[in-house]
């Protein structure tokens, strides 16, 4: 299994040149079932991504364009009155699918992004007294623009809380745009990607990744960087006990990408600016996080 998550990697960053370790991270999130949010400007391969990671995992992938308009019901779906029978009707919205990129979330208002909440949380929807079980599996990658770009509505920190993991593509090193440029059409490489997956694959994958020992010491250490983050004088938001889950469940999908069933703290440590970045900077964005989690990784001894 591991030789088809190495091709999987190899794949994607053919497509996405200069961005492995962004990759990856995306890789571990979804494997270890979190949703994940990307934070940068357009035109670096946000939606690319999505679309790579959505045919190489063969899942059926949804863009859902998020704007000031959109309403709830958008994207959860609505019930629509059939006058053959007299009986009003659910009909899905895109949600309905195993893969989500939900773009430019933050540009929708408030109560259309909160439509997002019990569905990422639950997989679930509730509409009119009546729920609906969305796909298993079901991940969503959402991007959002720079918080001081106008039109943007700020994601409220429960809501940056549900997802695993935060990161920014960033541009492309001169070489690889080069590269880019000599061949302008890197989606055009999508027709020819097929599933290395299949959704039974996926969930043994899971029920593997949970098996991961975790240890007392690392247990200890990743309290220890939540009791940290809590403390009056640091700067960013404290980090919630689901922050904790998210630290221990990512760890578990990257010790399992690198063959091992259990943790060390170097598992920790590869994934807790991403993990944590989003939730540190709440408000004042991922980019300010980030700098807040590598302070509190530095302040947070590995208990021996």
């Amino acid at each position: 299994m591991n030789d088809k998550i190495s091709e999987l990697l190899r794949q994607t960053s053919s497509v996405l040149l200069d961005k492995e370790e962004a990759v990856k991270l995306s890789i571990v999130c979804l494997l270890a079932g979190g949703h994940l949010i990307i934070e940068d400007v357009p035109g670096v391969g946000k939606t690319t991504l999505v679309q790579t990671l959505g045919k190489l995992l063969g899942l059926k992938t949804n863009r859902i364009q998020f704007t000031i308009d959109l309403l709830p019901g958008d994207i959860l779906g609505t019930h629509i009155y059939d006058p053959r029978d007299f009986e009003f009707h659910f009909h899905q919205g895109p949600l309905f699918a195993e893969f989500i990129l939900a773009d430019e979330l933050n540009r929708a208002s408030p109560r259309t992004q909160s439509a997002l909440l019990q569905a990422m949380e639950e997989g679930q929807v509730s509409l009119d007294g009546k729920t609906w079980n969305l796909p298993h599996p079901f991940f969503v990658i959402a991007t959002q623009n720079p918080h001081q770009n106008l039109g943007t509505f700020p994601l409220p920190e429960n809501q940056l809380d549900r997802f695993m993991m935060g990161l920014e593509l960033s541009y492309a090193s001169k070489n690889s745009e080069i590269e880019i440029f000599k061949n302008p059409n890197p989606r055009s490489k999508l027709t020819s990607l097929k599933p290395l997956f299949n959704v039974a694959e996926l969930t043994e994958i899971q029920k593997t990744i949970e098996r991961v020992h975790v240890s007392e010491n690392i247990a200890e250490y990743v309290s220890n960087l939540l009791m940290n983050s809590r403390k009056s004088e640091f700067p960013g938001e404290p980090a919630s006990t689901r922050a904790g889950l998210a630290l221990i469940s990512a760890a578990k999908a990257w010790a399992f990408t690198d063959n091992r069933n259990f943790l060390t703290p170097e598992d920790i440590k590869n994934i807790l600016v991403p993990v944590l970045g989003h939730r540190l900077g709440g408000t004042h964005g991922l980019r300010q996080g980030r700098e807040w989690a590598r302070s509190l990784e530095k302040e947070t001894a590995v208990p021996r």
